[in-house]
C-alpha cells in the first residue's frame, strides 16, 4: 500500500473536517446568539459543501468534467433549498409590526424638540421633596410625562434610570410589587396580577384618572371594516378561521395576541369572559446566551392579520397608515364615542399604588383628579373621568 495515496489524504481530510467544524460552531454561535437561527440550515449546508469540495479535492475525485459538472449542480440545489428559509424571514421582516415605529425618547419631559403636552398656564402643584417614582404602559408614557413636566422639578429624566421611568405594563406591575417605585399609570391588572398582589401581601388601590377605547385592527387592504363582538369572540377562539366567514375574502385569519400580563392581553381575556381563547401564534426567539426561546409572536401587518392594542397608542403614537382600526358593533373607537359610552369596548386606566409611605403620591393623585389635571389628560389625547371645565 502507497502510503502518500492513502494515509497522508486521510490525514488532511482530518485536519481540514476539525478546522471547518470549529468555524462552522463559531458561526453557528454567532447568528443564533444575534437571532438570525434561521441561517442555522444554510451555514451548515455551506460547510458540507465546502467540504465534500476539499474532501474531492485531496482524493482526486474531481478529475472529469462530468464529476465536476455534477457536483456543481448537486451544489447549487442544496443552497438553493437551505436559501428558502434565510430569503423567507428577510422578506417577513420587510413587513411592518405596529411596536416597532414608537420611539419613547421622543415624549421624555424637559427635553428639546420633546412631544410632551404642556398646559396652558402654569400648575397649581409644584412637587418637591421626595418625588413620587413612576412607571407604566408605553401607552400611557405621554401621559404620564406630561404630568411630570407639569408638576416635577425641571431636571433629566432619564426613561430607565430616574424616577420616572416606562416599561411595559408586567414590568411596570412587577416594579411596584417590589416596591421599585410608588405608583404606576396602567391598565386594570390581570387575575394573576391580582393574585400575586395578595399573596405579596399588598392592597392594590385603583384610581381611575381616564377613559380608553380597546381597539382591533386590520391591514388597509383588508375588505373588513368591521366586525361584532361576536364575530370577535368566533375568531379569538378559533371558532372562526377564515375571512369569508365575517364578510370577507377567501383567506386565513391570522389572529396576533400579545405577551401574557401585558394590558391588551388582559383587555382581550375581559372581553372573552369565559370563552377560551385559542392558542396564539408564537415564533422561535434566540436568547442572550444563544438558546431558543418560544415566545408570543408580534403582530406583522400581513393583509389576513388581526391586532389588537389601544386606540391612543395606534392613532397618537404609531400613526400607522398601513392599519385600519375596525368598527365594533358599527361603532368607530373615537374620543367622542368613548366619552358617550357607544364604543362597546372602553375601559379605565388607573394610577395604581401599593401601600407607599410617599405623602406627595397623594398630592399627585388628587391634581390629576382635579380640573387641571382632567384638562391635561384631554389634551395629550385621552378621555378625562372628571370635568374640565
Amino acid at each position: 500500500m502507497n502510503f502518500k495515496t492513502y494515509i497522508i489524504p486521510i490525514i488532511y481530510s482530518i485536519l481540514i473536517l476539525v478546522v471547518l467544524c470549529f468555524f462552522t460552531f463559531f458561526l453557528l454561535f454567532f447568528f443564533t446568539l444575534f437571532g438570525q437561527i434561521h441561517y442555522i440550515s444554510l451555514i451548515i449546508t455551506i460547510a458540507i459543501l465546502i467540504y465534500a469540495l476539499l474532501l474531492a479535492k485531496v482524493f482526486q475525485f474531481l478529475n472529469t468534467k462530468k464529476r465536476k459538472k455534477a457536483f456543481g449542480v448537486v451544489a447549487i440545489v442544496a443552497i438553493l433549498l437551505a436559501s428558502i428559509l434565510p430569503i423567507y424571514h428577510t422578506l417577513d421582516a420587510k413587513i411592518p409590526t405596529v411596536e416597532a415605529e414608537v420611539s419613547i425618547y421622543d415624549y421624555i419631559p424637559y427635553t428639546h424638540d420633546s412631544k410632551v403636552v404642556t398646559l396652558d398656564e402654569k400648575s397649581t402643584l409644584q412637587l418637591s421633596g421626595t418625588l413620587p417614582k413612576i412607571d407604566g404602559a408605553t401607552a400611557l408614557y405621554p401621559l404620564y410625562s406630561a404630568i411630570v413636566q407639569a408638576t416635577y422639578p425641571e431636571k433629566q429624566y432619564e426613561p430607565y434610570d430616574s424616577e420616572i421611568m416606562v416599561n411595559t405594563t408586567p414590568n411596570a406591575y412587577d416594579n411596584l410589587f417590589n416596591g421599585t417605585v410608588d405608583m404606576i399609570f396602567v391598565a386594570a391588572p390581570s387575575n394573576s396580577q391580582m393574585n400575586r398582589a395578595e399573596q405579596l401581601g399588598l392592597e392594590l388601590e385603583l384610581t381611575p384618572i381616564g377613559r380608553e377605547a380597546f381597539v382591533f385592527f386590520v391591514h388597509q387592504k383588508n375588505l373588513i371594516d368591521g366586525l361584532t363582538m361576536g364575530q370577535i369572540k368566533d375568531i379569538y377562539s378559533g371558532k372562526v378561521s377564515n375571512w369569508k366567514d365575517v364578510g370577507g375574502a377567501n383567506d386565513s385569519i391570522r389572529a396576533f395576541q400579545r405577551p401574557e400580563e401585558s394590558g391588551s392581553q388582559t383587555a382581550l381575556q375581559t372581553l372573552m369572559g369565559d370563552t377560551p381563547i385559542m392558542e396564539a401564534p408564537t415564533e422561535d426567539i434566540a436568547s442572550g446566551m444563544g438558546g431558543i426561546i418560544n415566545q408570543v409572536a408580534q403582530y406583522k401587518n400581513y393583509k389576513n392579520a388581526i391586532g389588537f392594542t389601544f386606540r391612543f397608542y395606534s392613532t397618537e403614537m404609531v400613526r400607522n397608515d398601513q392599519i385600519k382600526l375596525l368598527k365594533i358593533n358599527g361603532v368607530e373607537p373615537t374620543k367622542e364615542t368613548i366619552r358617550n359610552d357607544d364604543y362597546p369596548i372602553s375601559s379605565e386606566f388607573y394610577i395604581v399604588t401599593a401601600g407607599t409611605k410617599n405623602p406627595n403620591v397623594e398630592r399627585l393623585i388628587d391634581w390629576v383628579l382635579s380640573q387641571q389635571g382632567q384638562q391635561l389628560i384631554e389634551k395629550v389625547g385621552y378621555v378625562p373621568v372628571g370635568k374640565t371645565d
